[in-house]
C-alpha cells in the first residue's frame, strides 16, 4: 500500500469511527463542539510556567477516549507527523530561558525546560482535543453544528467539501504517481525536473472530476447548501455532559488541582 493509499484509507477509517454506536457518539454535536472550543481555550490561556495546573487536562482526554471507543494505539499512528511537530514548537525556550526554577536534587529545572513542557502539551492537548472531536462527531455533524452558531453558510460549505473530496484529490494524485513509476520502474521517487507537469495534470484532473461531481450533486437536488437530515434534538444527558465538563474545566482554571491533591495526602 502506498503513502497515499494509507492516506486515503486512515481518512475513511476516521469516518467508520464516528459512526460507531457509543456513548460519546450519541452526545448531541453542538455540545461536543462547544467542551471541545471550551477545553482548547481554557489551554492556550495557562502561563508558561503553570505545567502542574495543565496535567488534569489528561483526565479529559483520557476519558474521551474510552467513552468513544477510540483506539490508542491506531490514532497515535494516525498522529505520528502532527504531533511531533507540535512539540518541537517549545524546544528553543530550553536554550533562551536558563533561569533555574526548581531543584530536584543536584537536577535543576530551568524555566525553559517548563516552559517548552507546557508549550508542548497545550499543542498535544488541542490537536487530540480537535482529533477526538472529528472521531466521535463526524465531518456531518460538526457542519450541523456550526451552522447551529449562525457560522456562514459559504464557510461551513468549504470546510465540509474539503474534507469530503480531499480523498478524490488524493486517489488523482496516487493514479498520476502509480503511472510514473510503471515508467520509471528503476527510479526512486518522482525526479524534480517533471515536479511542473505532474502537478499541471493533477491540476487538470482534479478539474475534470470537480466538474462531474458539481453536476452529480446539482441532478441530486444540490442548490448551494448541503441537505444536514431532521433537526437534532438536546436531551438531559447532553447538557449533563457539558455542566460537568465544563464545571472541571472551570476548577482547573481557577485552581491547581494537582497541588490541592497533593496538600491533601501530604
Amino acid at each position: 500500500m502506498s503513502k497515499l493509499d494509507n492516506a486515503i484509507y486512515e481518512i475513511h477509517d476516521l469516518d467508520d469511527l464516528a459512526v460507531r454506536d457509543t456513548p460519546l457518539t450519541g452526545i448531541h454535536p453542538l455540545i461536543k463542539l462547544l467542551v471541545t472550543v471550551f477545553f482548547i481555550i481554557l489551554t492556550v490561556s495557562f502561563d508558561k510556567y503553570q505545567l502542574s495546573a495543565m496535567l488534569p487536562g489528561i483526565f479529559y482526554i483520557l476519558l474521551v477516549f474510552l467513552a468513544g471507543d477510540i483506539p490508542f494505539g491506531k490514532s497515535m499512528k494516525k498522529l505520528r507527523i502532527i504531533l511531533p511537530l507540535v512539540c518541537m514548537v517549545g524546544l528553543f525556550n530550553v536554550f533562551f530561558d536558563r533561569i533555574p526554577v526548581l531543584r530536584l536534587g543536584t537536577f535543576v529545572v530551568t524555566g525553559g525546560m517548563m516552559s517548552a513542557v507546557t508549550l508542548m502539551l497545550k499543542g498535544v492537548f488541542s490537536v487530540l482535543a480537535s482529533y477526538l472531536l472529528i472521531a466521535t462527531t463526524g465531518i456531518d455533524k460538526i457542519c450541523y453544528a456550526l451552522r447551529l452558531l449562525h457560522l456562514p453558510k459559504i464557510i461551513v460549505l468549504q470546510l465540509s467539501l474539503t474534507y469530503r473530496y480531499i480523498t478524490v484529490l488524493l486517489g488523482e494524485a496516487n493514479t498520476i504517481f502509480c503511472a510514473y513509476i510503471l515508467r520509471a520502474p528503476r527510479q526512486k521517487g518522482v525526479h524534480f525536473k517533471v515536479w511542473g507537469p505532474l502537478i499541471g495534470q493533477l491540476l487538470l484532473r482534479s478539474m475534470d472530476r470537480a466538474n462531474d461531481l458539481y453536476d452529480s450533486m446539482v441532478l441530486r437536488g444540490y442548490r448551494g447548501a448541503f441537505y444536514v437530515g431532521d433537526k437534532i434534538p438536546f436531551h438531559l444527558k447532553d447538557w449533563m455532559y457539558l455542566i460537568l465538563w465544563t464545571g472541571f474545566f472551570v476548577l482547573m482554571r481557577c485552581f491547581n488541582l494537582v497541588q490541592l491533591l497533593g496538600g491533601l495526602f501530604v
